[in-house]
């Protein structure tokens, strides 16, 4: 959450990369290690955690929480779609959702989590609020993951211009034992289990202090049961939606068949021009020695592998000409991997393509009109 304190220290302590950064990349290294597909984050403040875990491709949900909506507001268009999103869909689903409200408070947006994360928020709740953080956190939401880092007070000596605590706004920071006490205390209440470590190394010599910011990863010993959850689940929302963005997806039939109609057409144009080219070097060969006809389409293996290529020959799945159409075979199209990959089964193929591209009258081939191309 304050991701520019050590700005303000001059002297001896630099870190390398800042602070904030290695905090975000321990959660960005735990996603990788663990594979959620819905994050929360707590304390959300600028939604720069959220922003870069919108390219983990593991994550379908992403939810940020915090109780300032102004520094959320000032930041969170970072997390809408951008046009090349539009252009080509990624095969999973992403829903990103920033909400306005306290950690002290349930609401049933924020069941069904993997990951919680809490990155630099308890030191800032009041004592009321901590009393309640790890019934809502650990009791309500009870994901199978939380990990909460807050300042260590052991190497608050170590920041010059540090007297107190680090930011105006901590209501508290814990030492290593009163940390690690809390948390063993939280975990042994909910059935979870937690190990500590940090990030920012202290400097040679003085490893006594411990890392600059402490971290607990809380993992759930076992799976919450769906009663559980319910009997828990408050009748009436306590927070307020401030963002929300879908992302297209080609889980989306609309997104799914407009990627598919247009690689289908890509493809089926490739190979005309293979055909094409082919039907021109013949011609030109007939001309050289009407005896010999050497030509035979052969796709092009600029456009597309050799072992494709084979395939379509192999299995007698050449495009032809008809008088000035070009049909191309969809069986042809299907072949390539791109196309095979977005729909799966040919029969799923015809259904998407339908309408949306010229075929033959038996729906077998991509049929192209060349006569303006000959003209």
């Amino acid at each position: 959450m304050d991701k520019n304190f050590q700005e303000q220290f001059t002297g001896s302590i630099k870190f390398t990369p800042p602070l904030y950064k290695q905090r975000y990349q321990f959660i960005k290294d735990l996603v990788g290690k663990y594979k959620p597909k819905k994050v929360a984050d707590l304390g959300c403040a600028d939604c720069t955690l959220l922003w870069m875990l919108k390219f983990c491709s593991c994550i379908e949900v992403l939810a940020g929480l915090d109780v300032c909506a102004s520094v959320m507001k000032e930041k969170m268009h970072r997390l809408s779609p951008l046009p090349g999103d539009y252009l080509q869909p990624a095969e999973r689903s992403l829903t990103v959702t920033l909400h306005h409200g306290s950690v002290a408070h349930k609401d049933p947006c924020m069941l069904g989590f993997d990951l919680v994360t809490c990155i630099e928020l308890i030191e800032h709740l009041e004592q009321s609020e901590l009393k309640k953080f790890p019934e809502v956190v650990f009791g309500f939401m009870a994901p199978s993951l939380v990990v909460i880092s807050t300042p260590n007070s052991e190497f608050n000596p170590l920041l010059p211009g540090v007297t107190l605590f680090r930011h105006p706004d901590h209501k508290f920071e814990w030492d290593r034992a009163q940390f690690q006490s809390w948390a063993l205390e939280t975990a042994r209440r909910y059935d979870y289990s937690v190990e500590f470590t940090g990030v920012g190394h202290p400097p040679t010599g003085m490893e006594n202090v411990g890392f600059c910011t402490q971290i607990g990863v809380f993992v759930r010993k076992s799976p919450q049961t769906s009663e559980s959850a319910q009997s828990e689940k408050p009748t009436e929302a306590a927070y307020k939606t401030v963002f929300k963005a879908v992302y297209p997806s080609l889980k989306d039939e609309k997104y799914l068949q407009n990627a598919v109609v247009s690689e289908v057409i890509f493809t089926a144009q490739i190979i005309k021009q293979s055909l094409m080219d082919c039907l021109v070097s013949e011609h030109k060969e007939y001309n050289d020695d009407p005896t010999e006809r050497k030509c035979k389409f052969q796709p092009s293996m600029n456009c597309f592998s050799e072992d494709l290529g084979k395939l379509v020959v192999e299995k007698s799945m050449e495009p032809f000409v008809n008088g000035n159409v070009v049909y191309i075979p969809l069986i042809t199209i299907f072949s390539f991997p791109k196309v095979n990959r977005l729909c799966g089964t040919f029969e799923k193929l015809r259904k998407l393509i339908a309408g949306k591209v010229t075929l033959s009258s038996d729906g077998s081939a991509v049929m192209f009109n060349t006569e303006h191309e000959n003209k």
